[in-house]
């Protein structure tokens, strides 16, 4: 009698073990906690005798490999597995391969993620790659430089030699460095486009300094609302008369 005791108080601490063997799997057949030590113990070595304490080597009963192995995966919903729990719970072959898909389950989750993680560092990486080339190729379009330190204009004249090629810009540009002739002092300019009869569609004020013997003037021009065609780019300091460039806005 008292044998038996002993057998049903194993079995009941086994089955408990056993749920939460299924609880790990994604298979929660119980909400009672297990939170202490000597509990878990305990429950360490019944699992050891789960493995061992119930042979079967017939296999009598058993539901197969399949099965065992969406259980240990939580692809099989706890209805479909409930008609093997006491199957499972007295069969120590069925319980062994049960652990083995769990933990084959448990490095492949492991991999999964590792690859997920690696994934997404590597489109973050990209990401901001493909960010900062696309915000420099947007600053790059939006800067135009004019090189007019070759394009002298005679004493007394507001127009460069007819001979020389006119500017190009594009209308996306919003910021204009220029070069100015050699010779042109520093200080505040005047920036304007000019049609042919000398109206301004645009002006704008900049400031030229000398860097590495070459006086640049920068100042900011949008010329997103101007129509593509042939015009003049007038500078002009305080007081004085535009000398004009003819230029192409495409």
């Amino acid at each position: 009698m008292k044998c038996q005791c002993v057998v049903a108080l194993s079995f009941s601490y086994t089955w408990a073990d056993f749920q939460i063997e299924l609880i790990a799997s994604g298979l929660s057949l119980s909400t009672e906690s297990q939170s202490n030590a000597a509990d878990k113990r305990l429950l360490d070595i019944l699992r050891q005798g789960l493995a061992t304490e119930f042979p079967n080597p017939e296999r009598i009963g058993c539901p197969g490999n399949a099965l065992l192995k969406g259980i240990a995966q939580g692809k099989v919903s706890l209805t479909e597995a409930e008609p093997w729990l006491d199957h499972l719970g007295a069969c120590s072959p069925c319980f062994q391969e049960f652990k083995e898909f769990r933990r084959q389950s448990a490095i492949q989750r492991r991999r999964v993620l590792t690859w997920v993680a690696a994934a997404a560092v590597l489109l973050f990486a990209v990401g901001g790659w493909l960010w900062v080339r696309n915000r420099h190729s947007v600053q790059a379009t939006e800067t135009a430089v004019l090189d007019l330190r070759e394009r002298s204009v005679a004493r007394g004249q507001s127009q460069p030699e007819a001979d020389q090629a006119p500017l190009e810009i594009s209308r996306t540009t919003k910021h204009l460095v220029v070069d100015l002739p050699i010779g042109s002092k520093e200080g505040p300019y005047d920036v304007g486009l000019l049609t042919g009869t000398g109206d301004q569609i645009l002006r704008a004020t900049g400031m030229a300094e000398l860097h590495d013997h070459i006086t640049d003037l920068r100042v900011d021009l949008d010329l997103s609302g101007v129509q593509a065609g042939a015009y003049s780019l007038g500078l002009r300091q305080a007081g004085l008369e535009w000398t004009r460039y003819p230029i192409r806005v495409f």
